[in-house]
């Protein structure tokens, strides 16, 4: 046994997954340190598919463990705020060794079945054929990356291949990615790299000659630069409500129709606040206001949009939570335990059964806070507008914001919806025709 297990422990295993890894982060750091190239990008992303298909078990351990480190280092940062620097390990170790044993899994299975049967079982193929042998496997590793964007461990669901070609020459719908599989299939199986050739038809020719025309909805989308210490501080209070005010006047003289504000910006329950919801209503009388609280449902804590209008006002709370951050995916007993170590014994919130669109000055938005921006979930039955709320100090200065970002391309890209971001602690903007406006 431990003969096996070092064999996985060999410099030209280690090394390889590693590089595989940095090149499927590439077009991330790229774009975080301000550099977006579609072409790079789009070589970047198919040396990834071919040196991971052409590698075995082992290298596909090294290359998920080194995928959770490059890609998700920066969940260990909440760590900081919360006081427990000494589990930053712990936060940087944890989904490396999750998506090592995943991509390890996956290519053991392809492996069994490729060498043990696969093909005489559902091929009529002999055994002894190791030529045909070597195709199923192949085959059944690019089946594994296909259908790896399913896997969602602990309900974590931003891993996704396809995200690598979010800002490249190469379509991200599962039909286009599909055929870019086929193509590195074909050219590693025939040992031929014209094959490489039938990507051409993953290009999205749909999507880039019918650019559809950015809305002029007059909306101030608001950016604020407060830290996670700053804001839960309890002596500031006044200091962000006076902030939040401020941006309101301003977007009032500056004729803005509608004002969208962070999450948690009043990092308070706000429906327990009578005299500011008071004063919020009555500020809606000259503009539509969006903007992020907290909201205690009858003893049930919530993470909410508050949606003033006219004098009113109405609430839509978050479906999607983010895991261990709000809510623990751990059994009970298990998770009672991490929020006692963490959380001071802190309740998770409670999330909402369903989406929510609201209407505001005529227009439909879908409510999305954060993490669900995110979700696949949240962009069922194909909404035209969404408004995401976020902070992001918890998880800043990282990539965080940089992946975030490239996500939110992602679904826009995929489900045609224009995106507007409202954000703490890093640069608002909207999505639209995949593209970023500031």
């Amino acid at each position: 046994m431990s003969l096996k297990i070092s064999e996985h422990f060999t410099i030209n295993k280690i090394t390889r997954g590693f590089f595989i890894a940095l090149l499927s982060a590439g077009a991330i750091y790229l774009d975080w340190l301000g550099m977006v190239n579609y072409t790079i990008n789009t070589i970047l992303g198919l040396l990834t598919l071919y040196l991971l298909l052409e590698s075995d078990k082992k290298v596909w351990f090294w290359s998920g463990f080194f995928i959770g480190i490059l890609w998700f280092w920066w969940m260990s940062m909440s760590f900081f705020n919360y006081g427990f620097a000494w589990a930053i390990p712990i936060g940087i170790l944890f989904p490396a060794v999750v998506y090592g044993s995943i991509f390890w899994f996956l290519a053991f299975f392809a492996e069994k079945l490729g060498d043990n049967g696969f093909s005489l079982a559902i091929f009529g193929r002999k055994r002894s054929d190791s030529k045909n042998v070597n195709i199923y496997t192949l085959g059944l590793k690019a089946l594994a990356l296909l259908t790896l964007s399913y896997l969602h461990p602990f309900s974590f669901d931003w891993f996704k291949m396809e995200i690598i070609f979010t800002n490249s020459y190469i379509g991200i719908q599962k039909w286009q990615f599909a055929l870019v599989l086929i193509s590195v299939f074909l050219s590693l199986q025939k040992k031929d790299l014209r094959f490489l050739l039938l990507i051409i038809l993953t290009y999205p020719f749909s999507s880039h000659f019918n650019k559809i025309e950015l809305p002029q909805y007059n909306i101030s989308i608001t950016n604020t630069m407060v830290t996670v210490t700053d804001k839960w501080n309890p002596k500031l209070e006044n200091s962000h409500i006076d902030m939040v005010f401020k941006k309101i006047d301003k977007a009032v003289a500056q004729k803005k129709s509608i004002i969208v504000f962070p999450e948690s910006v009043l990092p308070v329950f706000l429906n327990t606040r009578p005299k500011l919801m008071t004063a919020l209503q009555g500020a809606s009388n000259n503009i539509s206001i969006i903007i992020g609280g907290l909201y205690w449902d009858n003893g049930i804590p919530r993470n909410s949009t508050y949606i003033f209008k006219e004098g009113r006002f109405s609430i839509a709370n978050k479906v999607v939570l983010v895991p261990f951050g709000e809510s623990n995916p751990l059994p009970k007993w298990m998770g009672k335990i991490v929020n006692d170590l963490f959380f001071d014994g802190a309740p998770d919130y409670v999330a909402s059964a369903e989406v929510t669109d609201y209407e505001v000055n005529g227009l439909t938005f879908r409510n999305a806070i954060c993490f669900e921006g995110t979700s696949e979930e949240l962009y069922v039955r194909n909404p035209k507008q969404m408004i995401v709320i976020s902070n992001n100090g918890w998880v800043t200065p990282s990539i965080e914001p940089t992946e975030q970002k490239i996500l939110l391309q992602y679904y826009n890209k995929k489900y045609g919806t224009t995106i507007y971001h409202s954000v703490n602690m890093s640069p608002s903007y909207i999505v639209h025709n995949g593209e970023i406006i500031k």
